[in-house]
């Protein structure tokens, strides 16, 4: 199965544009206020009315108070929540709308255990532990992913057009998830770099499995 590819943490819409036109399938907007990637509603209207049919719109929080998720539900077509924050599965589930939950990784965490906690998830996504929240464009050790997990893996943490090959090859995730591997600068992405991440993906897609 080929994953499904996310570009995360869009800012402008010729960088939409660029992305949709690449071919992906998820565009990421990100509502945590210390982000370099944070946007607010009224630049996040003018996003998602450039998303066409069948693109997949997921809005990225992180500890955020409930209302301001139903607040944002409310202004925008979002299909997908993300949570990268601390939030357990009764607070996630209580929008009604389908959800992924990150999990940042570093050794000595179970992952198993850890995606066990949220049975109404749709996927889980592995991210690279760092101070703060977000994976910081760093690659975590993807042996550390254990073959027990069953849960559908959206893949992140320092991902590129140099190594999402290798990494699709070990990990076989459902889907890749990339921010700062298709920028030139903190929420500015260059579209040369997103055709090439979304051409290694689909490349690497059509390799036989072992």
């Amino acid at each position: 199965m080929k994953p499904r590819i996310k570009i995360c943490g869009l800012t402008r819409i010729e960088d939409l544009h660029a992305a949709v036109d690449a071919g992906a399938d998820a565009i990421g907007l990100v509502f945590y206020p210390p982000s370099p990637r944070f946007i607010d509603l009224p630049q996040a209207a003018e996003l998602a009315r450039a998303v066409p049919p069948l693109v997949t719109i997921v809005g990225l929080f992180v500890n955020a108070d409930p209302v301001v998720v139903e607040e944002t539900l409310a202004a925008l077509p979002i299909h997908l929540l993300q949570f990268h924050g601390d939030e357990d599965e009764r607070y996630c589930r209580q929008f009604d709308r389908p959800y992924i939950k990150a999990v940042r990784v570093k050794p000595g965490v179970d992952l198993v255990q850890c995606a066990a906690a949220y049975p109404s998830a749709q996927a889980i996504l592995l991210d690279a532990f760092v101070d703060g929240f977000g994976g910081g464009g760093k690659i975590f050790d993807w042996a550390l992913i254990p073959s027990a997990l069953r849960t559908p893996i959206i893949l992140s943490g320092g991902l590129d057009a140099g190594n999402v090959a290798e990494a699709i090859s070990r990990v076989r995730p459902a889907a890749v998830d990339v921010s700062s591997g298709v920028e030139v600068s903190r929420g500015i992405k260059d579209a040369e770099k997103i055709r090439a991440f979304i051409a290694a993906v689909r490349a690497a897609g059509l390799m036989p499995t072992d």
